[in-house]
């Protein structure tokens, strides 16, 4: 349904929401200006949180200063209508199981249970429209408006939503097209996230650790992953499906208590073939080293094949990408080495929580009027240092039991400088300020932060804070101005999506923070996209010579913290040396030893 907007969209109110599947999220947008934006995991505590995003709708309506009774259209990032004949077509030919089929209804319905879900929140009742935009065409939004071009490529890849796996389309000043997809069965993010759980790495979006892995590999096996997908003339991408499950079987995909689970989506031939499935608990061999290069190595192909075919059709020099395959920051720093792309966008929260702002977008858009670049992610709730206090006070015998003392910095000069020294010194800092990040990337106000040349501060974080496993590789958070001394292109990437090469001469100066394979998965500072954390890392670089800190989430195998209660109790348990919430200062008096 198109709606009738106010005159350039004086005065709306819009209600952004990604529900009923991994990663649940919620954004405001008033007159074409984000207000806020969260994850519901944040708030539950539960990583990929799925299900209707209560908490996340009622923070965003309070930052905003408004109630649902103000709201004028909520947008929903999914549209059962979308592709509705390929889907009643692939039934009618394809026959897959009646339980599939039942659970693809059930979901639907769901999704359009958003009234009663609305309707069953405090305060006034919502009495406007609600909107479901396509899932893909939500994500092409998503990139493209918050972006700093007038005109570019848009591209959308990922697992499945709406039938599609993939769309790509061209925006030019507010408006967007949506020029082509790739239809279910085939999907590269269905490709990786099979090579995930074959490989030991079960739970839903442990990709990252594929990725991680992949650069410990070598191409051994690479002809072998070949045979699983092929390449189109038109740009897109098919798999062979003997290889695979989803497209006949009801692969269970459940939240049970809010957590997504997805049952294995490789077949049988697949083990045949490739051999038994890496048990989660078992070692990590050579083999498994080298079936994830080789993972990752034919995503490339794929992907750039795409890519490629895009630009040489429009002859965009710029790209905005968003959907959950763009979360492969790997991938994402090779773009201007094999594409003739030469800018990248790629907001914070690529993947589905993104579909919240690219749903309420492209109805603001309508209007003809065009929204603000998104710089920053600091789109979360924020803590005064009063909040602070009080809870200091509150677990003041919890404090005193693991031997910490407490301080309040109120010069930020002073403040920064503590942390640098902290820093410096080899100590591992929790990092609390101001709005919390939107997007899976803690950048610089929900951080751990540590010395990224010490060569021993990888094993430190993975073993002692992160728990996590050793081949994961830490990000360098650097100052914007200093890029082009230590990695090989002097790019913008403020939200860390991009893994970019270290220069060789630096790579001995900075062991923690640089991968096996000479690359970081680089974060830029600028003064005016988070003013604090730049000058922490200023204050580090006059110390050092090194304008860069280790940045590293703030959490502990759950969810990035969000309250300052979650942040002390983090750094309780994993005996961080030093916590500052705010201008306050938790530190460990006897340092824990590394």
């Amino acid at each position: 349904m198109l709606l009738l907007l106010p005159e350039d969209g004086a005065g709306l109110i819009i209600l952004g929401i990604n529900a009923y599947h991994a990663d649940a999220a919620a954004c405001i947008v008033r007159d074409g200006v984000l207000l806020a934006a969260a994850e519901e995991e944040r708030f539950r505590r539960l990583k990929h949180w799925a299900g209707f995003p209560s908490r996340a709708v009622a923070y965003c309506l309070q930052e905003a200063k408004v109630d649902l009774g103000d709201v004028a259209i909520v947008a929903i990032n999914r549209s059962g209508r979308a592709n509705f004949a390929r889907k009643l077509a692939y039934v009618l030919t394809r026959r897959p199981s009646p339980r599939l089929i039942a659970n693809r209804l059930r979901n639907r319905k769901q999704v359009t249970g958003i009234a009663e879900e609305l309707a069953a929140l405090p305060g006034r009742r919502f009495a406007g429209a609600i909107e479901y935009v396509e899932h893909h065409f939500a994500h092409l939004a998503s990139a493209f408006y918050p972006s700093p071009f007038a005109e570019a490529a848009v591209v959308s890849v990922d697992g499945f939503g709406d039938f599609a796996s993939a769309a790509w389309g061209s925006g030019h000043a507010t408006a967007l097209s949506l020029d082509g997809r790739v239809l279910f069965p085939h999907s590269l993010g269905v490709f990786y996230q099979a090579m995930t759980q074959y490989l030991g790495f079960p739970q839903y979006g442990d990709e990252y650790k594929l990725m991680g892995l992949a650069a410990y590999g070598d191409a051994s096996c690479r002809h072998q992953v070949a045979r699983l997908l092929s390449l189109r003339d038109d740009g897109s991408f098919a798999l062979d499906l003997k290889y695979f499950r989803h497209h006949r079987d009801d692969i269970a995909y459940e939240w049970p208590g809010g957590v997504p689970v997805c049952a294995p989506l490789f077949s049988q031939i697949l083990v045949d073939e490739f051999g038994p499935p890496r048990d989660p608990d078992a070692p990590i061999e050579a083999r498994h080293r080298n079936l994830a290069f080789a993972t990752q190595a034919v995503y490339e192909d794929a992907f750039f094949h795409l890519l490629a075919s895009l630009q040489s059709r429009d002859r965009h020099g710029a790209i905005a990408l968003a959907g959950g395959c763009a979360y492969n920051s790997v991938a994402n720093g090779k773009i201007k080495d094999r594409t003739a792309f030469r800018q990248i966008y790629l907001q914070s929260a690529a993947g589905d929580a993104g579909g919240a702002i690219g749903a309420a977008l492209a109805v603001w858009h309508r209007t003809g009027r065009r929204t603000t670049p998104m710089t920053h992610a600091f789109w979360g709730p924020s803590f005064g240092d009063a909040e602070v206090a009080a809870l200091l006070g509150e677990r003041r015998a919890a404090i005193d039991a693991e031997g910490c003392a407490v301080q309040r910095i109120n010069d930020e000069k002073e403040l920064v400088e503590a942390a640098a020294a902290a820093i410096a010194s080899g100590l591992v800092v929790g990092w609390f300020q101001g709005r919390m990040e939107w997007g899976p990337r803690a950048l610089g106000n929900r951080s751990i932060l540590g010395d990224p040349r010490r060569a021993d501060m990888k094993d430190i974080l993975n073993l002692k804070i992160k728990r996590r496993e050793s081949f994961r590789p830490f990000a360098p958070s650097v100052l914007r101005e200093k890029v082009a001394d230590w990695f090989v292109r002097d790019d913008d990437v403020p939200f860390m999506l991009q893994v970019i090469a270290i220069r060789p001469e630096r790579r001995g100066q900075i062991p923690a923070v640089t991968h096996v394979d000479g690359t970081g998965r680089l974060q830029t500072v600028d003064q005016a996209g988070n003013s604090r954390y730049h000058a922490l890392i200023e204050a580090f670089f006059r110390l050092t010579g090194v304008p860069m800190v280790l940045n590293t989430s703030f959490n502990e195998n759950e969810p990035v913290v969000c309250r300052p209660q979650e942040a002390l109790d983090c750094f309780l348990r994993t005996k961080m040396d030093l916590l500052i919430l705010g201008n306050h200062v938790v530190r460990r008096t006897a340092p824990a030893a590394h």
